[in-house]
């Protein structure tokens, strides 16, 4: 034992100990307080201050001062310290049996006691104050009810925001009612209030637990993005809003119409309506803030193409701008309702089903298509492409030799200022390219403004069109400017069989442009705070925001609209933060629609052919980069993709190549999906419980006689389950499933006495899965092998376990004695067994 100090010296002990017991606290009704003399560092990093003067330490030991650690009197109803003056300072016993006495000073007795009962309250009735409980440096630290999310939460008892209990499961949709299964939540408890009686979903336990009391607006702002970020809306955004919306719209209108004219085979002004009527609904229903809907060449060509069609057919002339336009309304509509419906039932996930080599494929064969195309007007032949019968409307290959059979009747003057055109623009686009990064204002530069400008004065001022040149000529709608059509008029029924196979790819070529651009733009987190602030990117929403907005297009003849990636990175690079610039897009839209359409009388065909002949190099030239990709990387698969699609689209039409390029596609994910990726194991050599994957390297893996060791990485399902059977004869028979079914049995049948299954990564099963498991397990039984499952996902309702239960193979395997939690656990199993058998046969 060592000696005592004296008091207010150090101990002579080398071994010093800490200054306070973790006996001294004093019980205060049923509740006992520990109050040490330095609080642990630990506890104060697990409970952050609110202020600095909260954060008091007390320099030194209690030895070092010569002071012992008193017990401290609180109050257990307000949780203030006692009033008075603190009780006398007792003897405290360290472990070595030496006693330290001493007493705190006033400003430090003050401050500890503060700092406790803050504590205190703030973890009361979570465990930290038990009766009987003592806080040493290794006790439990009582939990911090501190909430940092976007709302101020009360306690939290762990890291996973509670669990509701009276789930009846582990999934996510274990503990809902029927009514909210088939509504969802937002119908239940946003619209309907959760009604009495009915079982509580987990987000309206949550809500209500951590005091949301307003959960209708919840939802509210959730589906209706507008009813988020308009409050948040302030007058510093108003400058680059306005901005980016001048500059896209110095851009985007004639491309408007361009698409509508050239691509759509439809009166210009449709194509202006959906730059009017399509970025403000997405303002109000779109997720993404800085993304902008509007027409995009690929859309406007397949719309044109159902146009063509008509016209082929003779149900539609190009001379008749009124029925081309309502033909195009009814593609619009119908591909926006494709889109809405998809969205209602949830399946924004398709959006993964489209690989990007065939996105790519599809795209450059979309490119050459209008580029070629738009050759015929940019050098003047489309007088002599109309007497030579449909080639505007043809394929590509039969457009390519029409241009090379009649290259010598080229209009010079048009030529001339087509080609121009697009070489000023290409030329001007590849300087900004390059003095961006040194001089961001260039971005502001309307370049193809400028083009279309001048042009109209020029071919105004020289008289072009009298010399031959192709004008815009007077830019109106055949009928009331925005007047409403509706689509599926007995009369239109004839259109729409054309139409619907031409909206569905629309819809899912739409659908995945917007999905790229709005995750590429998304709505960065600002650590400032000065951006916009819970808005969350969501699949099934943006579907639902395209939908609505093509809808209502279409009931005014307008061209299907969705985000481009180009367009909103012009919007989000000039200033545009929030979807006001959108609503001021639309807003410019309008009153060109209304009092500028005059001013596009001169402007040149050639020249918005030429503008839209720089879209088609843009849609080309990052091909050459993902050919080099896939070709480094030996992606032979991806580029036989690619090139299919391409060769079909430009040697047979649109259609075709896509339908071709989605088939070949779904027969990828279906290949993918029903493939069985089990895995054989081995030991690492000097370990007795870590096996790894024995066809990567099986030199580096130990083989266990007598035991085939399976590892099941997947959760099994009716599609990959089917050639699970023939998957593990292949295990059985080679050792590796690498080898060719042909190939002879080359493993000896001892070494598959004793089957072992490792589970862990099935983290679900459906009753076909858990049928083909049993068959293979009954197959096993009947043979004499012994199977042992280990590391099976627990879980109450449907669980994986609950599911081996109920279908019999627990007990076709021998009970629950052959369900353990490790391989280890199961060779050991395999040896018990086998001896229990040797045994038994020696009696």
């Amino acid at each position: 034992m060592h000696p005592k100090s004296a008091k207010g010296s150090r101990p002579t002990s080398p071994i010093e100990t800490p200054g306070h017991s973790r006996d001294s606290s004093i019980s205060s009704g049923k509740e006992r307080h520990h109050a040490p003399l330095n609080p642990s560092n630990l506890r104060e990093s697990r409970l952050p201050s609110t202020s600095p003067e909260s954060r008091m330490t007390i320099p030194g030991t209690a030895a070092e001062r010569g002071e012992t650690s008193s017990a401290r009197d609180f109050e257990t109803g307000e949780g203030r310290a006692s009033p008075g003056a603190a009780k006398p300072a007792e003897t405290s016993t360290t472990q070595e049996g030496r006693s330290v006495e001493g007493t705190l000073s006033s400003s430090f007795e003050q401050a500890v006691r503060a700092r406790l009962v803050h504590q205190k309250d703030s973890d009361h009735g979570r465990g930290a104050e038990t009766e009987g409980s003592q806080h040493g440096t290794f006790s439990p630290r009582p939990e911090t009810s501190r909430s940092y999310g976007s709302f101020h939460s009360g306690i939290i008892r762990d890291g996973f925001g509670g669990k509701y209990p009276g789930g009846m499961g582990d999934g996510a949709g274990d503990n809902q009612s029927e009514t909210s299964a088939l509504l969802g939540d937002a119908i239940v408890d946003g619209v309907l209030g959760a009604p009495a009686g009915m079982k509580t979903s987990t987000t309206n336990y949550l809500a209500r637990r951590h005091g949301i009391r307003n959960r209708r607006f919840m939802y509210l702002a959730y589906y209706i993005p507008i009813v988020n970020w308009l409050p948040q809306y302030k007058w510093s955004y108003l400058r680059g809003d306005f901005i980016s919306a001048l500059t896209m719209a110095s851009f985007y209108i004639p491309m408007s119409l361009s698409y509508a004219s050239n691509l759509g085979h439809m009166p210009p002004i449709n194509g202006l309506y959906s730059f009017v009527l399509n970025p403000i609904i997405y303002a109000v229903l779109g997720t993404c803030p800085q993304m902008v809907v509007g027409p995009e060449a690929p859309g406007s060509l397949l719309t044109g193409e159902v146009v063509r069609e008509n016209i082929k057919k003779g149900t539609a002339d190009d001379e008749n701008g009124q029925i081309n336009a309502e033909i195009a309304g009814i593609v619009t509509f119908m591909a926006g309702g494709i889109i809405l419906i998809s969205g209602l039932f949830r399946l924004g996930f398709l959006d993964s089903v489209l690989s990007k080599p065939f996105l790519r494929g599809f795209i450059s064969a979309i490119g050459v298509v209008i580029f070629v195309s738009q050759l015929i007007p940019e050098l003047g032949l489309t007088a002599v492409a109309s007497q030579a019968g449909h080639v505007s409307h043809g394929s590509c290959v039969e457009q390519i030799v029409f241009l090379v059979r009649n290259l010598g009747k080229s209009h010079a003057l048009t030529a001339g200022v087509s080609l121009g055109a697009f070489a000023i623009i290409m030329v001007l686009r590849e300087m900004k390219k390059r003095l961006q990064p040194r001089y961001p204002a260039v971005v502001f530069i309307p370049d193809r403004f400028l083009v279309v400008v001048l042009s109209a004065i020029l071919a105004w001022k020289f008289s072009w069109d009298e010399h031959g040149l192709e004008i815009l000529g007077k830019v109106q709608a055949d009928g009331a400017i925005f007047a409403v059509h509706w689509p599926f008029e007995w009369s239109h029924l004839k259109y729409a069989s054309d139409a619907v196979n031409t909206a569905f790819i629309i819809a899912l070529l739409g659908f995945f442009e917007s999905s790229v651009a709005a995750k590429s733009l998304g709505n960065p987190h600002d650590p400032t705070g000065e951006g916009l602030q819970n808005i969350h990117i969501s699949a099934n929403r943006e579907l639902v925001a395209l939908g609505v907005a093509n809808v209502t297009g279409g009931l005014f003849m307008a061209l299907p609209a969705f985000g481009g990636y180009g367009r909103s990175k012009v919007n989000a690079s000039t200033g545009g933060r929030t979807p006001m610039s959108s609503v001021f897009l639309s807003i410019f839209s309008l009153l060109s629609a209304l009092f500028l359409t005059p001013y596009f009388y001169f402007l040149p065909k050639g020249v918005l052919s030429a503008m839209i002949s720089v879209v088609a190099y843009s849609l080309i030239e990052e091909a050459p980069h993902d050919i080099a990709f896939f070709w480094r990387i030996r992606g032979w698969s991806e580029l036989g993709l690619m090139l299919l699609i391409f060769v079909a689209t430009i040697v047979w039409d649109i259609k075709r190549g896509i339908a071709i390029g989605i088939g070949l596609s779904l027969l990828r994910v279906v290949r993918h999906s029903t493939r069985p990726r089990i895995q054989i194991l081995g030991r690492v050599p000097g370990t007795s419980d870590r096996f790894e994957n024995a066809e990567v390297e099986p030199s580096l893996v130990e083989f266990i006689e007598g035991c085939l060791i399976v590892k099941v990485p997947e959760p099994l399902h009716f599609a990959n389950t089917g050639d699970l059977r023939n998957r593990l004869k292949r295990l059985e028979d080679h050792g590796t499933g690498a080898a060719h079914p042909a190939l002879p049995r080359v493993r000896n049948k001892e070494h598959n006495q004793n089957v072992i299954f490792d589970m862990h990564g099935v983290t679900s099963l459906d009753g076909a899965g858990a049928q083909v498991l049993y068959e293979i397990v009954s197959s096993y039984v009947e043979r004499g092998v012994r199977v042992f499952f280990c590391r099976v996902p627990t879980g109450k309702g449907r669980g994986v376990k609950a599911l081996f239960e109920a279908s019999g193979i627990v007990e076709l395997c021998g009970g629950e004695r052959h369900f353990v939690n490790s391989v280890q656990a199961a060779l050991r199993m395999t040896e018990i067994e086998s001896l229990t058998q040797e045994l038994g046969a020696a009696r």
